[in-house]
């Protein structure tokens, strides 16, 4: 590898997420300024939606380690669930112990008794739901029927959903219109913008060890930019070939020939007019 090379201590665009790597970009930024609106609010529903690789999930890590001692979060990373199974993995991620509850109507009941519970002890309960586009439409509208349960001041769950914009397809269906109307907030995350995309290089580089960051030059970014249209998966991966393709020519600095390269040789990448690759 070319850690070395580089005199990186770790890699620096991987594709898993990762919190220690978290870049605070606009959008990023943006996102995690209207969850955390939207909870102090105390109401309703927050959507977050962004195209594939946009850093929901990792924006998702940001918000969770933000939330305090006062607040008891279920979080379920596929919810692509019936509405039983669904309601039990919530009661267990609540730490709520359900021998008897057999049927559906016994699980809402106990989960009811427990959020009433959580807020007399003034705990605020949220439900963090990761790829929320896989939902059926069933476990939608049973999650809308559990969030019922309120005081005279606020509601006893609040549920913040992530997904593909594939969720705002499936939240116009007629089916779930009671829910769609309670989505007090949202987001729709972008990719990166044209300006951020050099700092976002030299930022993961510098959090990998390198003293600088100054590895890919202007035009490498641009063009790396370009290829992923902003968005930060895409970039990992080219910035990724780009540094292996420069560690094999014995290069300090990735050059645009390498990104030009990089780019062959990564598929599902945006279309790019010829007279802007060189």
């Amino acid at each position: 590898m070319y850690l070395t090379h580089f005199g990186l201590a770790e890699p620096p665009f991987g594709i898993t997420p990762d919190t220690a790597f978290i870049y605070a970009g606009d959008a990023h930024q943006e996102a995690l300024n209207t969850l955390l609106i939207g909870l102090s609010g105390g109401e309703g529903f927050i959507k977050i939606t962004g195209e594939v690789g946009t850093g929901k999930t990792l924006l998702l890590r940001r918000f969770l380690a933000t939330l305090g001692e006062g607040h008891v979060v279920a979080y379920l990373p596929n919810p692509m669930l019936e509405p039983r199974i669904l309601l039990i993995a919530i009661a267990e991620e609540l730490g709520l112990q359900l021998e008897t509850a057999n049927y559906q109507f016994h699980l809402v009941k106990s989960i009811n008794q427990h959020l009433l519970e959580m807020a007399e002890q003034g705990k605020t309960v949220v439900v963090c739901l990761d790829e929320a586009q896989c939902m059926p439409l069933e476990s939608l509208e049973t999650l809308r029927l559990l969030s019922n349960l309120e005081t005279e001041k606020r509601k006893l769950l609040q549920v913040v959903m992530f997904g593909q914009p594939e969720l705002d397809e499936k939240l116009a269906n007629p089916a779930v219109r009671q829910l769609r109307q309670r989505i007090v907030y949202h987001y729709r995350m972008p990719g990166l913008r044209e300006h951020e995309a050099a700092h976002y290089l030299a930022h993961r580089l510098r959090i990998a060890g390198h003293p600088g960051g100054n590895v890919f030059s202007p035009a490498a970014s641009r063009l790396i930019y370009r290829l992923s249209n902003g968005i930060p998966r895409v970039i990992n991966i080219l910035a990724h070939k780009s540094l292996l393709l420069a560690y094999g020519e014995g290069k300090m600095s990735v050059g645009r020939g390498h990104a030009q390269l990089a780019g062959r040789d990564t598929e599902g990448l945006r279309c790019v007019p010829w007279w802007r690759r060189f």
